[in-house]
């Protein structure tokens, strides 16, 4: 009995370790994807302001209706949702697969 007991005890501190290891590596992996998304992300929208800085300037050399500039301008407006909305959905996505991981390793656990 004392020696089931032992060998328990010895099982459960060698791989307790290993386990709270591993559910670390994987805490790492998902914090630099994180932030390696959020910086590309980051990098998309100020050059989608770029784009659009250049192109409300160039509506100033150029005689364009009051009708167009109206709707160049709810364009561009939509292109930024569009890009907020896609840039959401891929942290969410990065978010759920990390939750499946660690569902998934505590299953096998």
């Amino acid at each position: 009995m004392r020696i089931l007991f032992a060998g328990m005890m010895l099982t459960f501190l060698l791989g307790f370790p290993a386990a709270r290891w591993a559910a670390g590596q994987s805490r790492d992996q998902f914090r630099t994807e994180s932030k390696t998304i959020k910086t590309r992300q980051k990098r998309e929208r100020k050059m989608l302001k770029a784009q659009q800085k250049i192109q409300r300037r160039s509506w100033k050399s150029a005689h364009m209706s009051r009708a167009n500039r109206v709707q160049a301008k709810h364009q561009m407006k939509r292109d930024k949702q569009n890009l907020s909305r896609q840039q959401k959905n891929e942290r969410q996505d990065l978010k759920d697969n990390h939750r499946l991981s660690n569902e998934r390793s505590r299953q096998v656990r």
